[in-house]
């Protein structure tokens, strides 16, 4: 039926959320899949939003003056899909796609949709990144926008939710709001607190924010409860809404055993929900707004270092990226409370007003840059290169975001020395490879470092810069150049019998052990595979043809690394050459850089050792 209501009234509202609730039961079962529940519990709580509070152009999804909405509990997907059809950018027809091949209304919200700004399903995200949105509202787009969070109470359960709380509230984020839809059940029953909204109340009091409790299925208190966090302004809001999954379908409300389902009988249910509606919402547009400026490229002159200079990576990562933010006003860097170890502190005495300090919230500190490049900025993200694994998957959902993000990882592999195994970073290649559309970087000396930084700032995706902390020897001219998916032939000539490949610390020990190879009249190819996703597959596919032989040589473990990258050139079918892995196969202890390099098997020594016994075997000496 079309309704003729008075758009005014709460009746209007109560009617749309049962519209919401029966396009949810609708798109779930055409799909055969799908969480109808999850949608029908917080179906009011949407209604009230969309029709009175949002401020949203869907004509123009980039509007710089938009309101966000993020939902943190991405599987209730459908919901977010009825309300796109209610507001008239998503067809009745397009809603029943849901799920399907080539749909734009996948299974969880992502990009696809220009109305959605970042993918959720992964609990615990959606509200760390609003965080982000939120931060550069307040402090770096100065706009009244606000930022509005629909989270699940299962995933009040997530860590990452309370660094979020904290970091909001510390912040004094009040654009942002948080409706948790605490329905009780999770998905194989109920939750840890079930209906006990004190238990949420207490926490969040304490980390500063105004808690409203409201009964999630009122829409008047709910419209009350709207009203209340657009009035503040110094803290964020949280609305503890009391809701029953299923609300309105006695086969399934408030029932264990039901979550991620389609209703048992489509007709029955929606005869229960008083039928299909199609009431349209004119969404209040936002005030006008303008967009500030963003740059492209790096326009100046970088940092440099004389070829013989000692400097570490991370030191000319603090320089550069200092350089970059000079002339990119578009730049924000954020830190875990290491700035003065990673560097990125140069950049904080410089712009203090675009950096970020995240403290010890690796996870935290991921999604807010997230959020902030949803805003358009592009952030640099740095802290220990061991502890970004705590972030791994708000990086894998970053990708699947489509996100734009740099970070830098120091204090990588055995070389930083004594600090032992715990803050050693040997596996962060390997899980930033495996990242879609993803760069990997490994500078060897501060002039490639300080052009890579700068490189970047343009980059799609996720990018990652590995530095080291250990001061190393300047090898390239300040005017070398260093494109993406590149490398540098160190060593060549046409009586190599092997090529070593290297990155960061293991460069300059290659180096050592070709010129000690030489002296035995031993010729050695080097390369520096500084890039090292993309990879430089022409360049390795050559020394391969040329010397038959290829000897990986890095400061990681052997599965995921620089050797799995040379031999991903080799994956079309050609022959694949000899090939020899040198990386860190035991457990380091404490000790000093060369004496983890020595015991890791990775230093020049160890490579000397591997290129004679390769030549020996192969007649080539």
């Amino acid at each position: 039926m079309t309704a003729t209501i008075d758009t005014t009234t709460d009746q209007f509202l109560v009617d749309l959320g049962q519209q919401l609730r029966v396009d949810s039961v609708r798109a779930t079962s055409g799909a055969h899949s799908g969480h109808a529940t999850s949608s029908m519990s917080a179906a009011d709580l949407m209604a009230v939003l969309l029709a009175r509070h949002f401020r949203y152009d869907f004509d123009w999804p980039d509007h710089p003056g938009n309101d966000h909405l993020i939902f943190s509990k991405g599987h209730a997907s459908p919901l977010l899909y009825s309300m796109y059809k209610a507001a008239g950018v998503v067809t009745d027809e397009e809603l029943m796609t849901f799920r399907s091949l080539g749909s734009r209304l996948e299974g969880h919200p992502t990009p696809r949709l220009p109305w959605v700004d970042v993918a959720t399903g992964s609990l615990g995200q959606g509200l760390p990144i609003g965080v982000g949105v939120a931060l550069a509202g307040r402090r770096l787009d100065r706009m009244p926008y606000r930022v509005w969070v629909l989270c699940g109470d299962s995933e009040m359960a997530e860590g990452s939710i309370w660094e979020a709380f904290e970091h909001a509230g510390y912040e004094g984020l009040g654009n942002l709001t948080v409706i948790v839809d605490v329905n009780r059940l999770g998905q194989r029953g109920p939750t840890r607190h079930g209906w006990d909204l004190d238990a949420y109340a207490r926490r969040a009091e304490g980390f500063g924010w105004r808690v409203v409790e409201v009964d999630g299925h009122d829409v008047s208190a709910i419209g009350g409860a709207y009203a209340l966090a657009e009035g503040e302004e110094d803290r964020p809001t949280v609305i503890l809404a009391r809701t029953r999954k299923g609300r309105g379908v006695k086969a399934v409300e408030d029932q264990e055993g039901k979550h991620g389902k389609p209703v048992p009988d489509e007709t029955e249910a929606i005869a229960e929900l008083g039928g299909i509606r199609n009431l349209r919402v004119d969404v209040e547009r936002p005030p006008a707004a303008t967009a500030p400026r963003r740059s492209q490229g790096v326009h100046t002159t970088m940092p440099a270092w004389d070829k013989g200079d000692k400097v570490a990576t991370r030191n000319a990562y603090g320089e550069a990226l200092a350089a970059v933010g000079a002339v990119r006003e578009d730049v924000v860097a954020l830190d875990g409370e290491v700035a003065d170890s990673t560097r990125s502190g140069v950049f904080a005495e410089k712009f203090p007003d675009r950096f970020f300090e995240c403290y010890i919230a690796e996870q935290e500190m991921v999604a807010t840059a997230v959020g902030m490049q949803v805003r358009g900025w592009t952030p640099y993200v740095s802290t220990f290169a061991a502890f970004l694994t705590r972030a791994h998957d708000f990086l894998r959902m970053a990708a699947v975001s489509r996100a734009k993000l740099s970070l830098a990882g120091s204090h990588a592999g055995v070389a930083i020395g004594e600090d032992g195994p715990s803050q050693m970073a040997l596996e962060d290649i390997a899980m930033f490879r495996a990242i879609h559309g993803s760069t990997v970087l490994y500078p060897c000396d501060a002039n490639q470092t300080g052009h890579l930084v700068a490189g970047m700032a343009d980059l799609e995706g996720i990018g990652y810069l590995r530095t080291s902390r250990g001061k190393m020897t300047v090898i390239y001219g300040a005017d070398e150049q260093f494109p993406i998916g590149g490398s540098k032939l160190l060593r060549a000539s046409s009586d190599d019998v092997v090529t070593v490949v290297a990155a960061g610390v293991t460069v300059h020990e290659a180096l050592k052990a070709a010129d000690e190879l030489a002296d035995e009249g031993i010729r050695v190819r080097v390369i520096d595979l500084y890039s090292v996703k993309p990879v430089d597959a022409p360049t390795l596919r050559e020394a391969a043809e040329q010397t038959g032989c290829l000897i990986t040589v890095e400061d990681h473990h052997p599965e995921g690394g620089i050797g799995d990258a040379v031999l991903d050139a080799f994956t079309d079918g050609r022959p694949v050459p000899r090939l020899l892995r040198l990386a860190v196969s035991s457990m380091p202890g404490s000790a000093t850089e060369a004496e983890q390099l020595e015991a890791a098997g990775i230093d020049a020594s160890a490579i000397a050792t591997a290129v004679r016994r390769q030549a020996a075997d192969h007649g080539t000496v």
